[in-house]
């Protein structure tokens, strides 16, 4: 699967995209987080946990509990603002 890191999620976590394969027990992208945050430590846990974080699978927008497959693209970005 490839994962994609946009805008501040990039910078915070020094990453804009990766390969990846699914993680055993994986199923939706709330265990995909969750994944994450236990590999890789706090500064993954506090950037991908953050209630605002926005993902899409696909290319299209997705919720935490969206299942996801070996072969996805899942994204993760910050929320958008506009002015």
């Amino acid at each position: 699967m490839k994962l994609v890191y946009f805008a501040s999620i990039r910078e915070q976590l020094g990453c804009d995209e990766e390969q990846l394969a699914l993680p055993q027990g994986v199923t939706t992208v709330s265990d995909l987080v969750d994944w994450l945050a236990s590999a890789r430590g706090e500064p993954w846990a506090r950037v991908l946990r953050d209630s605002r974080l926005l993902c899409a699978v696909n290319q299209e927008m997705a919720a935490l509990d969206s299942v996801i497959a070996d072969g996805d693209e899942v994204a993760f970005f910050p929320p958008v603002t506009g002015g």
